[in-house]
């Protein structure tokens, strides 16, 4: 297999290979058992007949079904070792998973909450969790890998077709997860190029308009909303000065959502646990830094 071959044809090759000989195998025993119903029925056989062994036989289904396996196992393989041989020209990606979103970022320091990538070019994405486990799934490209805190793992694909195509995690990782899908972005040479090239404007405008783009960028409003509407967390809209309902040390008590409040919910979520709502919430101390988040309170703070 070169590895201009795409993933896609390397798994469906091998899922055709199977399956045809499963087919082939499923007719021939369907045929076979049906000679055997004629042939040896009631009114063709009177008398019954004890039937002694018979070695060729025996060799002969003993040594196609392993001449079969043993084939199914090496084209297998043969296909796991190209999927698991990164070419030298792939491009690096880092893949983040976290209840309960996606983000990515490139070599050039930009990040997304998509995935773009340009056609022709194979693509190697380095995964990990922030949290919990996760499994990075690409349907089109036929690749999945397990997102594992404090590890990495990796895949690669060839996207050779220009569209979008959907990735999400295949493995449940809590009450959002059925949400924790976003679009894997295939585009020209040329188009990536003057997108990637875009990354300090896009940080520019990221500086300027602050804090609802890190409550995006950080997976926040995966769970929480914006607009008063109910989600797996508290909406933020008009939090900020009124009075919630928590659960602290196992006991139930009504505070203010001042700054103070807002600070601990985002630093260590499972202080104050708001009543109706399950303590699902990871703590950011790791992955936010203090601008960032006096970025985020103050939006909250003026989401009425």
């Amino acid at each position: 297999m070169s590895a201009l071959q795409t993933s896609t044809q390397t798994v469906d090759n091998i899922f055709i290979f199977i399956v045809a000989i499963s087919v082939a195998l499923l007719a021939g025993i369907v045929v076979t058992m049906l000679w055997f119903v004629v042939r040896y029925s009631r009114e063709r056989n009177t008398k019954p007949e004890d039937i002694e062994g018979n070695l060729v036989l025996e060799i002969v289904w003993v040594v196609i079904p392993l001449i079969i396996v043993l084939a199914m196992f090496f084209y297998g393989l043969k296909g796991f070792r190209f999927m698991r041989t990164v070419p030298p020209n792939a491009m690096p990606v880092k893949a983040f998973g976290q209840m309960w979103k996606w983000s990515f970022e490139y070599e050039n320091g930009r990040t997304a909450d998509q995935l773009v990538v340009p056609a022709d070019r194979p693509v190697k994405l380095v995964i990990t969790s922030r949290d919990v486990v996760h499994s990075l799934f690409i349907p089109a490209f036929r690749v999945k890998e397990d997102a594992v805190p404090g590890m990495l793992t990796y895949l690669w694909f060839l996207p050779d077709a220009l569209g979008e195509y959907d990735l999400f995690c295949s493995e449940y990782c809590g009450t959002g997860h059925s949400s924790m899908i976003t679009k894997v972005k295939v585009i020209s040479a040329a188009a990536f190029d003057t997108w990637y090239a875009g990354k300090r404007a896009a940080e520019a405008g990221e500086a300027k308009e602050g804090g609802r783009e890190l409550l995006e960028k950080k997976g926040c409003l995966a769970c929480h909303s914006l607009d008063g509407s109910k989600k797996i967390g508290p909406t933020f809209k008009g939090l900020f000065g009124s009075r919630v309902l928590v659960v602290t040390a196992g006991k139930e008590r009504e505070i203010v959502a001042d700054e103070e409040y807002l600070n601990r919910s985002v630093m260590d979520p499972q202080a104050d646990i708001v009543k109706g709502f399950p303590p699902v919430m990871p703590p950011q101390k790791d992955s936010i830094t203090q601008k960032e988040l006096e970025e985020i309170t103050g939006y909250i703070r003026e989401l009425k």
